[in-house]
């Protein structure tokens, strides 16, 4: 096991394979302005299966796949089949926006993907095209039922928004009346490319609680797997689970065994920080494999406790204002 200078074991590689995407979320990214990098900035495909193969000899075990949309990058099918041979790799996941998903389903299924993420943060149609800027919902929805189909463990991934979807906490949690899905409602990050979008977050993990709490009043507590950033509830008779993670209020940084490599090569060990090494640069210096694992050890070793101290220690002293698109959702 590969542990962090504070004993937590570290086995789940974020990998955001593009900085690209086909929506413009209200909460990942602003409408205009973002650039995205030139191709030869991002990490080749050789390139991710050399750090994997890296991080897997040093106990790595586990990679969910995100972006951007990881179905933007061309591809990606050819990606998740050279990493599924990459001994050591146990697990891989993958998060989508679901547009482009539905005709790889098939073939995640034959490869073995452990489960999908989908964003979906509201069942309205006019309110899906007023967030994410992009009139996709039927795609997304196909998606999601092709998904069920092939019997693919799915989690939708809810960003709850003040003034933008307070009202389809309740819709999305009805979903797991009849599915065996987990619904993950979550805190709203500043991570869009502009900031913050207000002065204090009002819809925290504790008033999402109450909002179903109060709806739900049998609404049950359950065990939660290890190292897992999401509280589980059930709702008694229904098929699946909601979960809630306070992603903004950080309760669960005792015990993330996550770090996170950008699509152009920077390594995070905490998703507030702002990147503390760019193994892009390393590889293409000519670094051996057992001095980049070496690097990778030492950036292990300086892991801040929580996203707080992750935050106040960022490079640039200026406030989060990245996309989360450029980071890996």
């Amino acid at each position: 096991m590969l542990f962090d200078n504070h004993n937590r074991p570290l086995n789940y590689l974020r990998l955001a394979v593009t900085d690209r995407c086909n929506l413009r979320c209200f909460y990942c990214m602003p409408e205009a302005g973002i650039h995205y990098l030139p191709k030869k900035e991002l990490l080749t495909f050789e390139e991710i299966k050399r750090l994997v193969t890296v991080l897997a000899g040093l106990g790595i075990s586990k990679i969910r796949l995100t972006g951007g949309e990881p179905f933007v990058r061309t591809d990606l099918m050819k990606l998740v089949r050279s990493i599924r041979e990459i001994p050591g790799i146990h697990e891989i996941h993958l998060t989508t926006n679901g547009v482009l998903t539905a005709p790889h389903i098939p073939q995640l299924k034959e490869l073995g993907i452990g489960s999908v993420n989908l964003s979906l943060d509201t069942l309205d149609r006019d309110r899906f095209k007023m967030i994410t800027r992009r009139d996709e919902f039927d795609k997304v929805m196909e998606t999601f039922h092709l998904l069920l189909e092939h019997q693919i463990p799915v989690k939708i991934n809810a960003v709850v928004m003040e003034g933008k979807n307070e009202q389809d906490i309740l819709p999305l949690a009805e979903l797991t009346r009849k599915h065996a899905v987990s619904v993950r409602f979550i805190e709203e990050m500043p991570f869009n490319g502009e900031g913050t979008h207000y002065p204090v977050l009002s819809w925290t993990h504790t008033r999402i609680l109450e909002t179903l709490r109060a709806n739900y009043p049998a609404l049950q507590r359950t065990i939660d797997p290890a190292y897992s950033t999401a509280a589980h509830y059930r709702i008694p008779g229904y098929s699946g689970d909601v979960g809630i993670i306070a992603a903004f209020s950080r309760t669960f940084c005792g015990t993330c065994n996550r770090i996170r490599l950008t699509a152009q090569g920077d390594l995070k060990t905490c998703l507030y920080d702002s990147g503390v090494l760019n193994m892009k640069e390393l590889l293409r210096s000519g670094w051996s494999d057992a001095d980049i694992a070496s690097a990778f050890r030492g950036a292990f070793a300086q892991r801040p406790k929580d996203g707080f101290e992750a935050e106040a220690a960022r490079l640039t002293g200026q406030p989060i204002h990245e996309s989360m698109s450029t980071i890996g959702g």
